[in-house]
């Protein structure tokens, strides 16, 4: 009995899906370039994304219509304590959403004893700050990998694209001089206030006297003078 071979049937449609699939636009996230020191990124390219870095002012990322502020444990702990993250939180408050990731939980305890001295609850009391106060939430990542994996998720959200024209925020008067006095070690907002409203402005809290400044600042008064009277 002869076998007669039917010839190759062509899927036509099949390849013209394929061509189609090929040709959609991948999904942009906007990325601020000093992130390219970070690991997140190249993830997030193995992911399919692509991938742009301008210089943002305000964030780490952009996707969709949100703006996340990505920091790694070591660096939540530092800012924290020079009050460079409480600057960032306001100026996130420009944005209807935003996010805080807090990388590296997995790799760094976040409240170890040894974080340059800071208290365990001082960073747990941060935290509900940034909740509750400010209403920012914050998710805690592993690594890179799986704060890419965040961003991925986040990004199949269908929303109106982020609005990039939002402005540093400029502190006033009382703000400048409130900030420069926080800058001092273990000096908080409500110690800054105290100071400016008894003396009255900033030379005159520096030429005062290790006594006068004790009663607002206790011990810390003699380490805070040795500062203001170091030499360069």
């Amino acid at each position: 009995m002869k076998t007669i071979k039917s010839p190759q049937i062509l899927d036509i449609f099949s390849k013209k899906k394929e061509k189609q699939k090929a040709e959609e636009p991948k999904e942009k996230i906007i990325i601020d370039y000093r992130e390219k020191n970070s690991l997140v990124y190249s993830y997030l390219i193995k992911q399919g994304f692509e991938v742009e870095f301008k210089e943002l002012k305000i964030g780490d990322y952009i996707v969709k219509n949100v703006i996340i502020e990505r920091k790694t444990v070591s660096d939540f702990i530092s800012s924290m304590i020079n009050h460079r993250l409480m600057n960032q939180i306001e100026e996130l408050k420009q944005y209807e959403n935003k996010l805080l990731i807090i990388e590296g939980i997995s790799e760094q305890e976040l409240y170890r004893e040894d974080n340059v001295g800071v208290n365990a609850n001082a960073i747990r009391g941060f935290l509900l700050s940034i909740l509750l106060k400010h209403k920012i939430p914050i998710l805690f990542s592993k690594n890179s990998e799986d704060t890419a994996k965040f961003i991925n998720v986040l990004s199949k959200k269908k929303e109106q694209e982020i609005n990039l024209n939002a402005k540093k925020k400029t502190l006033n008067k009382k703000e400048q001089l409130q900030f420069i006095i926080e800058g001092f070690p273990g000096v908080g907002p409500k110690k800054a206030k105290k100071l400016l409203k008894k003396f009255g402005s900033l030379q005159n809290i520096i030429l005062s006297s290790t006594e006068d400044l004790k009663d607002i600042l206790g011990i810390q008064a003699e380490s805070i003078k040795e500062i203001i009277e170091r030499k360069y």
